[in-house]
């Protein structure tokens, strides 16, 4: 069964529905992460792929993360808790909930209003090259894999 695309006004909804049940009080089920660290976590991804944080990455670094590590992240097979985490999607200080679920709900709109042509071919800073279908299921896997990672 396919994921559902983040390209779609469905899922941006379905997502805000899941969001507005998370407040700055709900505890993970597992990990280290409060929830204003998950949604600044989740903010990264868009970070990273609007190239809005500087990243570089060796050609060996890039060319392993693209052999070992794209095939996970673009397969519909959710992560596993607690699973490793990149030092660059590592949050520890302290995070405003409200400033990061503001900045995730931009982020969510800006994705779907971009659509699928804008991310066909986009280059990855870790992966290279990727198809409108891989970045959708890059981007929802993170964001239900965090959510049910706080219940809901």
């Amino acid at each position: 069964m396919a994921l559902p695309s983040v390209f779609d006004p469905k899922t941006t909804e379905e997502t805000f529905k899941r969001l507005e049940k998370i407040t700055y009080v709900s505890k993970p089920q597992w990990g280290k992460m409060n929830s204003a660290q998950m949604l600044a976590h989740l903010n990264v991804a868009y970070d990273l792929a609007y190239n809005r944080i500087p990243y570089k990455s060796s050609f060996f670094k890039k060319f392993i993360l693209k052999l070992l590590v794209k095939p996970l992240v673009v397969s519909e097979k959710p992560y596993k808790k607690n699973s490793h985490t990149a030092p660059e999607f590592i949050i520890a200080d302290v995070r405003d909930f409200e400033k990061e679920k503001s900045k995730f709900i931009d982020n969510v709109k800006q994705t779907e209003a971009h659509g699928a042509n804008y991310f066909e071919g986009r280059e990855s800073t870790s992966f290279g090259a990727m198809t409108a279908k891989e970045w959708s299921t890059q981007f929802y896997k993170h964001i239900d894999h965090h959510f049910t990672q706080f219940g809901v």
